[in-house]
């Protein structure tokens, strides 16, 4: 079996419908600043910290403020969201009381859950010297880190510094990205059948996961933005990654899926719950999103792709909820990118589909809650930045492809 039944739902009979969806994204977003305090920002949500100990989460990328505040403003720029508020001290804000928590040991220089997500909507806000300074010392010293992952390590502060580099055109960036790629690319080791894979380390774990968040498809899609950036060939990411995704996939029925991380011994296995993914950051439409861009000249990539596509849609909407790194809007990237792929409408209403749900999802949640769930990554930001996408058709992935 490709996927758990049980870790999904039957897809809405909602038809798509442009006017409401545009008017449950500006009450996504009116809604995000309404729950917000000057002086506590916004509080977290329970599935994101059920034991109250993350607090010091509450302000970063991810699950935080720093991820809402760059949603909000970029739903703003885009005519999509009304706001009186000027986000730009919030974000700096957010990065003040980082440093100042008394529960963090110590301060993590990386994208998601550290300073330099945080520094870098601090700057995209509004420019700051002394900003992009200390974003150049958090790149720096992720550079040579073993957790090769885009949470934790090198390659999300290389998106930070490619987005400072295209923003800026200052060179400190590109060598900054010179130094990273390069490094990353010393730690791509061979393994066994022929694949390629990065193992990770961090906090006393280590493994070879594959997905999108933790593992080797994040890590390829940050090398070959940044190679394209700077002018260097990507041919042997290509065939190392298609080699690699090709060897470890689970075929059954025309579609395929892939576990959690490589070393399963030839079974499909999950998380520490022994499920099965199939999410952004881990499982087959992670897979999708991040190697689409390889597959444009390669009919072979893109037809295991495809059947990645068909998985996604077969298993329907997840039960976890409606975001972006575990949740219906992220799988929904996977039809946005296919459809960017082929030109094929079946992919676009499909992806269209999954936003009507992911906002009915939106709404349920709410309902029970009684609030919102105030981040980028795993809460209703992300979705309506993902139902917008759908409005335009295009398949941007907050923080991995723009900002």
């Amino acid at each position: 079996m490709l996927f758990t039944p049980q870790g999904h739902e039957p897809l809405t009979e909602r038809v798509w419908d442009e006017g409401a969806v545009l008017a449950a994204i500006r009450q996504i977003a009116a809604e995000a600043e309404s729950g917000f305090d000057p002086r506590d920002l916004w509080p977290m949500h329970p599935l994101d910290d059920p034991d109250d100990e993350k607090r010091w989460e509450a302000v970063g990328l991810a699950i935080g403020a720093a991820g809402l505040v760059w949603a909000l403003d970029r739903l703003g720029r885009e005519g999509l969201a009304d706001s009186a508020r000027d986000w730009t001290g919030v974000a700096r804000l957010a990065h003040e009381r980082y440093l100042s928590d008394p529960d963090l040991d110590e301060p993590l220089p990386s994208l998601w859950v550290g300073e330099s997500g945080m520094l870098l909507v601090a700057y995209l806000l509004g420019p700051s010297e002394a900003v992009a300074d200390r974003l150049e010392e958090c790149v720096s010293a992720n550079v040579g880190t073993e957790a090769n992952d885009l949470v934790w390590g090198s390659p999300g502060t290389m998106l930070a510094a490619l987005a400072m580099l295209e923003r800026t055109g200052e060179p400190r960036w590109r060598v900054l990205l010179e130094q990273a790629s390069a490094d990353l690319w010393k730690q791509w080791l061979p393994g066994p059948e022929g694949c390629w894979l990065w193992t990770q380390r961090f906090k006393g774990w280590e493994g070879q996961r594959i997905g999108a968040a933790h593992g080797f498809v994040g890590a390829v899609r940050v090398l070959e933005r940044v190679f394209r950036h700077l002018g260097a060939e990507i041919a042997v990411v290509h065939e190392r990654a298609k080699t690699t995704i090709g060897t470890l996939a689970f075929r059954e029925n025309g579609l395929v899926n892939w576990a959690t991380q490589a070393g399963s011994g030839g079974v499909l296995v999950g998380g520490g719950d022994g499920l099965i993914r199939v999410q952004w950051c881990s499982g087959a439409p992670g897979v999708v999103i991040s190697l689409a861009g390889l597959a444009q000249d390669d009919a072979e990539l893109a037809e295991l792709l495809l059947s990645a596509g068909e998985l996604t849609w077969t298993a329907g909407p997840l039960a976890k909820g409606p975001g972006l790194c575990h949740g219906t809007a992220g799988n929904g990237f996977a039809f946005l990118k296919l459809f960017e792929l082929t030109q094929d409408e079946q992919w676009l209403a499909r992806a269209r589909s999954f936003a009507t749900h992911a906002l009915l999802q939106v709404e349920r949640s709410r309902r029970e809650y009684g609030r919102g769930r105030y981040s980028l990554w795993t809460g209703d930001a992300g979705v309506a930045v993902y139902a917008s996408q759908c409005i335009s058709a295009t398949a941007h992935m907050p923080t991995i492809d723009y900002w």
